[in-house]
């Protein structure tokens, strides 16, 4: 077993990284073990000066400055690990910065929006199912990992909380509301599921597959005649920014996603201002200058 992947093997065991995450960090080192052979050089006796036209290289290569972060932020978690096993004298990232990525803002449903989206007709296959997935996803805030994971024993329908393992194994309790806790309820008394149970099985009786409920998602928007590409993580982005919109409450919003730092959460503040601005601007008299005569 190579440096690399005894790094991702303790990813995987002591750090428990969901699978996704463990492939990003193996693509990543891959591709700057790969270079490294190429320069001859073992990977973990690379200087700065390396990593620095490693990621130039890269850069010329055609990857996004988005990529790039990621590629340089897998590069410090593994010259971390490695410095803190005594096998490197310093950490060679040090210093190291990847060119800024203009930051995007997450694309969002309005609450009328959200509220067609999730008010499906549940007389239908799946419907009860499908009802309760997209009621929980709004009403919470979850990430698709964490409610693929949900067992039904998760959830108090006494108190109306959810308890969720979130990345890096940080256990969070967050709400969700009548809606959601009816349709839950009525998708358990037609699935028959034991407190063991997933909340959301796939065809073999294991949990559901993130893909299977991307797939999903898609055609239900469709079918409620919502034509934006519609994904779990959009009903992530709405519930924050909805919630936020209405409580002005930032730490409160970073609680209820589980973000470790606040500035992941401040992303949403944007989102706030540019739905505030929008109202400004089409209420206020003298927001805009007008066409086709003097302005008093």
């Amino acid at each position: 077993m190579n440096t690399v992947q005894q790094f991702l093997a303790y990813l995987q065991v002591e750090r428990r990284m969901s699978v996704h995450t463990l492939d990003a960090y193996r693509r990543d080192l891959d591709a700057l073990d790969a270079w490294s052979q190429g320069q001859g050089a073992d990977i973990a006796a690379l200087a700065g000066e390396q990593l620095r036209q490693f990621i130039a290289a890269e850069h010329r290569r055609g990857l996004s400055p988005t990529s790039l972060q990621r590629r340089l932020s897998a590069c410090r978690s593994f010259y971390a690990w490695l410095l803190k096993h005594h096998r490197i004298e310093a950490n060679p990232t040090a210093g190291l910065k990847a060119p800024k990525a203009p930051r995007k803002l997450p694309q969002v449903l309005d609450a009328d929006e959200a509220v067609r989206l999730v008010e499906l007709p549940t007389d239908v296959p799946l419907g009860l199912r499908d009802r309760a997935l997209l009621e929980l996803f709004y009403s919470s805030g979850l990430r698709l990992s964490e409610l693929c994971a949900l067992i039904w024993r998760d959830l108090d329908f006494a108190t109306g909380l959810v308890n969720v393992l979130g990345k890096g194994n940080r256990q969070r309790r967050v709400p969700f509301g009548s809606h959601a806790r009816a349709a839950l309820q009525g998708w358990r008394s037609e699935s028959g599921g034991g407190e063991a149970q997933p909340v959301f099985p796939g065809r073999k009786g294991g949990p559901i597959t993130q893909r299977a409920i991307q797939i999903r998602i898609r055609q239900l928007a469709q079918r409620q005649g919502l034509f934006k590409h519609v994904h779990p993580h959009m009903l992530r982005h709405s519930f924050a920014s909805h919630i936020l919109e209405s409580s002005g409450d930032l730490r409160g919003v970073q609680e209820l996603l589980g973000h470790a730092d606040i500035a992941t959460t401040q992303i949403y503040t944007h989102l706030d201002f540019q739905h505030l601005a929008k109202v400004y601007d089409a209420a206020h008299p003298r927001a805009k200058r007008r066409t086709g005569g003097n302005e008093s």
